[in-house]
């Protein structure tokens, strides 16, 4: 990984704490700003893993601004614009950066199916609308669709676009997207696929938006640190325990209960509550009670202490 880019590390995608009456809840919020900060990680909030696609656009401009006034003197914060209307995602972007957003993310519409041409045009139209960086999202899950990576390659030219955060589940992508940007000083790498995190950073990426990071954001510090320093052993190690946190809450469900999941064990650690915005439903005590075995098992095992006021 380059470790000079101003675009780096690792970026949580934060889940969107939640009231019972689903308003935003602050003082959650706060204990995780501070529980990220201490780890060293930068939030991305108003992503996929923020529910973003069931929150209203006031909750969200909310969530930006409350988010602004708790970012720490250093820390960077990534504001996600995405939305199915244009004038929505540059509304939001506006209010990112006129709060102290220092960069926003964007992902295609996921409504209509749209031709290359037409993926490479929205993103231009963006950039021209909108009065800061701007990374580059792809993920086919919620989209539907693939962003090709000349296409993103192309945007890259433009002085908006940062860089791209990239959750497409392709090892050939990986690579290819690797040989493109791995080099660059002005567009930045960053990967949402969790379980090859320690093989994307050794091999050049930028750095990781991993989900799991919102409990556990030790973890990809330790594993930065460690491929910053060579050690590629220690980064494999602590990938594999990335992979046991991970499963704990995504293994078998589909993404929308696995966001509800994350957040029980958010609930378990202190962080937030488990409140989940509609379409999005709790499932069973019985899957609560699973869920909570084994992310008690899994921290006995691997010896570590996950809650807002140590470290891990």
């Amino acid at each position: 990984m380059n470790n000079k880019k101003k675009y780096s590390g690792v970026i949580v995608p934060a889940v969107t704490p939640l009231t019972q009456n689903l308003k935003l809840d602050h003082e959650a919020l706060g204990k995780m700003f501070n529980y990220f900060h201490e780890h060293h990680v930068m939030p991305f909030i108003n992503g996929t893993t923020g529910e973003s696609s069931s929150l209203s656009l006031d909750l969200k401009k909310e969530y930006i601004i409350a988010s602004c006034k708790l970012k720490s003197a250093g820390d960077l914060l990534y504001a996600g614009i995405s939305a199915n209307c244009f004038e929505e995602s540059v509304t939001l972007a506006k209010v990112g950066f006129d709060n102290g957003a220092d960069a926003v993310v964007a992902m295609l519409p996921s409504y209509y199916i749209l031709s290359e041409d037409q993926m490479k045009r929205y993103f231009e139209e963006l950039a021209e609308a909108i009065p800061g960086p701007i990374i580059i999202y792809n993920i086919p899950l919620t989209t539907r669709m693939s962003i090709p990576l000349h296409i993103i390659d192309e945007l890259s030219q433009h002085e908006k676009f940062i860089g791209t955060k990239d959750s497409e589940r392709s090892e050939e992508r990986l690579r290819e997207s690797l040989k493109l940007w791995s080099s660059r000083e002005d567009f930045c790498h960053f990967l949402g696929w969790a379980p090859k995190s320690a093989e994307a950073l050794i091999n050049g990426s930028d750095g990781l938006v991993p989900s799991t990071g919102n409990f556990c954001p030790g973890i990809y510090d330790e594993m930065v640190n460690a491929v910053k320093a060579s050690d590629h052993e220690r980064a494999l190690k602590l990938q594999k325990i990335s992979d046991a946190f991970g499963d704990i809450y995504q293994r078998g469900k589909s993404l929308g209960e696995s966001l509800w999941a994350l957040k029980v064990l958010m609930n378990e650690a202190g962080l937030c509550a488990e409140y989940i915005a509609p379409p999005l439903y709790p499932l069973s005590d019985e899957e609560r009670e699973k869920l909570l075995k084994n992310y008690r098992h899994a921290i006995e095992k691997n010896s570590l202490r996950l809650n807002v006021n140590t470290n891990v």
